[in-house]
């Protein structure tokens, strides 16, 4: 079940756009029209969200809280042409439990990560642009040796501007996984503005929870945003390398479904309100040589959570 469900990810994600939080960090800073100055700018991102109480298919339950802090410093040489450094910092906390007197399955507790990436953009002429973005990450439990802990990837690909409603983009994307072959993924770019207060669009999703997204948005005004969307989301990380399973490797998948209300301080401050279920949701435990140990899938389980956004 679980490899069927990797196989329907690997589809969605060339969709949907499996590194579009990357590509997104190259719009930080609003693009403003030809003419606009070339400049520095900064942002600091974030945020929490809470995972309820979720049950197991082959008993007990987990919840999960989560936490994300981004902050990157970028410039732009003008409207179009941009390079930005992002360094990032997510935790993910999980409590198991043994309600059904059944075996116990706690195969992991505090994850930690660590992100770096570079976005770039360079604007061809008035609708063609290109995006070249490397990155690289640290996901291990506490305890995980550090070295076992790291993985990274490319992303590359161009971008058409279809008059002032709507932009696509095609690309591909090379990313490495622990204890797996690289993935190659084929991506799309879509930003496109339906109405003038309706939009659809790829982007990074909500601060913090990981994974691509398609979002449908409302925005009666300069102020207030809502939003539903889903996603794709997988988290894979090294093990405690004195746990249960020694220097082995945990992953949590699920698509969520969401809905959010976002508040505009001012144009360059937002905060958000988040929260939805996850579906589909499967936790796997293998091996330190990528061997599966065990494969649990969990009932649907709804989070809620609070984000900020602000730049500089």
């Amino acid at each position: 079940m679980a490899r069927f469900n990797y196989a329907i990810s690997l589809i969605l994600l060339g969709l949907i756009v499996f590194a579009a939080p990357l590509f997104a960090e190259t719009k930080d800073e609003p693009p403003g029209p030809p003419g606009s100055q070339s400049g520095w700018t900064s942002f600091i991102r974030g945020g929490g969200v809470y995972q309820f109480d979720t049950d197991l298919d082959e008993g007990g339950s987990y919840d999960a809280k989560r936490f994300t802090i981004q902050a990157g410093q970028g410039y732009r040489w003008n409207y179009r042409t941009s390079a930005s450094l992002a360094l990032g910092y997510s935790y993910d906390g999980y409590s198991f439990s043994n309600k059904n007197n059944t075996a116990a399955f706690a195969p992991w507790e505090d994850i930690h990560s660590l992100s770096l990436s570079l976005p770039m953009r360079y604007g061809i002429d008035k609708d063609w642009s290109t995006f070249f973005i490397p990155s690289v990450r640290s996901s291990g439990e506490s305890g995980a040796n550090f070295d076992e802990t790291i993985t990274g990837g490319v992303l590359a690909g161009f971008a058409y501007r279809f008059g002032d409603k709507l932009t696509l983009g095609p690309g591909i994307g090379f990313f490495s996984q622990l204890e797996e072959s690289v993935t190659v993924i084929p991506i799309l770019i879509i930003n496109w503005n339906i109405t003038q207060t309706i939009s659809l669009e790829t982007g990074r999703g909500l601060g913090a929870t990981l994974g691509p997204g398609l979002t449908l948005n409302y925005h009666p005004n300069k102020v207030w945003n809502f939003a539903i969307g889903g996603r794709y989301e997988k988290l894979r990380f090294r093990l405690d390398k004195d746990g249960p399973i020694p220097s082995g490797v945990g992953e949590d998948q699920s698509f969520p479904l969401f809905a959010s209300c976002t508040y505009s301080l001012s144009p360059k401050t937002q905060i958000s309100l988040v929260g939805g279920v996850e579906l589909g949701g499967e936790l796997i435990v293998e091996d330190d040589d990528g061997r599966s140990v065990k494969e649990e899938s969990s009932d649907p389980g709804g989070f809620l959570g609070l984000t900020f956004n602000i730049r500089f």
